[in-house]
């Protein structure tokens, strides 16, 4: 009977001690949990050609190139969603992207920043996504994000840009800006924020 006994103490003894080292461990993980990051990726869109059709232009052949090189630097960050305005230009500029990581791009109205914004906060939080605008889309739709911009304008042969914008909740997104394909200028260190 005194074995039993003891068996029976030792038993239960290791199942309180599993059982507080079980809620130790969860209160521990729910205290230090990451916060969800929302990565959304802005470009404007590739090169034009503005000699045959200068009211809806399609890509030119540089502009083909740099699409590809989007392609190159973003597939393998693996976006869950694709945005791009009504354009030949837009379109073309995601299409190998979306092509590589099988998402069917979804139009958006580049004048309506603030719904495209509300839209990414609400249905993608805590995942990837990529949305190819203008030279005058791009930094409206930064600070409807809740960002703030670190140029002040995009010119008109100014390709290169590739802004990304992390919004982690309870904390003030962060906003940082690289070149990326063929031609790339190299951003002087002042105007490139860390990226945290």
């Amino acid at each position: 009977m005194t074995v039993r006994f003891f068996l029976n103490f030792f038993l239960l003894a290791g199942l309180v001690i599993l059982g507080c080292s079980g809620a130790q461990a969860q209160a521990r993980s729910q205290g230090k949990a990451k916060p969800l990051v929302t990565t959304i990726y802005l470009v404007r869109h590739a090169e034009k050609d503005t000699v045959n059709n200068p009211k809806d232009p399609a890509l030119s052949a540089v502009g083909e190139v740099r699409a590809i090189a989007l392609r190159k630097e973003l597939a393998r960050r693996k976006p869950v969603a694709l945005f791009t305005t009504d354009t030949k230009r837009t379109r073309s500029t995601l299409a190998p992207l979306a092509a590589a990581v099988k998402v069917e791009p979804q139009v958006y109205n580049p004048r309506e920043t603030t719904t495209l914004a509300q839209r990414l906060r609400q249905e993608y939080m805590g995942k990837t996504v990529v949305v190819v605008g203008h030279s005058n889309t791009l930094i409206p739709l930064i600070e409807s994000l809740g960002g703030s911009s670190p140029v002040e304008q995009i010119g008109d042969n100014e390709y290169d840009y590739l802004f990304t914008v992390r919004i982690t909740e309870g904390a003030l997104p962060t906003v940082g800006v690289q070149g990326y394909g063929p031609e790339r200028r190299l951003l002087p260190a002042d105007k490139v924020p860390a990226v945290r």
